[in-house]
């Protein structure tokens, strides 16, 4: 299982908002390069993500579905990457003080293939790509904490 945090300067809500606006996955999830539809019912638990990851003309068509939705605590998807399997994705938003929030991200592969090619090299670069969503993830927060 891959983990990693990030102290975001912006409250919990402010940073659920992102996680509960399907429409921006694209901005802010490294690898998801289109959103095709969401859900009306996003983020409650069931309702679904339609999305493409990857660079054109190689990129797949999948879904996300939320497994369980605690706002603004804590937030779980079964993100699809046909044919390559699927992944339980958990966001913990933790408040620090009044005005930050901990965000840990643990991603582990649920299905298919890379369930079972697990290595060192597959964890650094999962590692990576988790830190930088939630570098992307920050910066969508906390420009929209300086817009209200």
């Amino acid at each position: 299982m891959a983990i990693v945090e990030k102290v975001i300067e912006a409250p919990p809500e402010q940073v659920f908002r992102v996680l509960a606006d399907g429409w921006t996955y694209s901005d802010w999830v490294v690898g998801t390069v289109h959103v095709r539809a969401v859900d009306d019912s996003w983020p409650r638990a069931g309702s679904k993500l339609h999305h493409q990851a990857g660079p054109w003309p190689f990129s797949l068509s999948d879904s996300s579905t939320v497994l369980s939705c605690d706002a603004p605590r804590r937030f779980m998807v079964r993100a699809g990457l046909w044919p390559l399997g699927a992944a339980h994705v958990v966001f913990e938003l933790t408040p620090v003080g009044t005005d930050r929030t901990r965000v840990t991200l643990a991603e582990e592969f649920a299905a298919g293939p890379l369930r079972w090619i697990r290595n060192k090299v597959n964890d650094l670069v999962l590692h990576h790509r988790n830190k930088e969503t939630l570098s992307r993830l920050a910066d969508i927060a906390t420009r929209q904490k300086a817009a209200e």
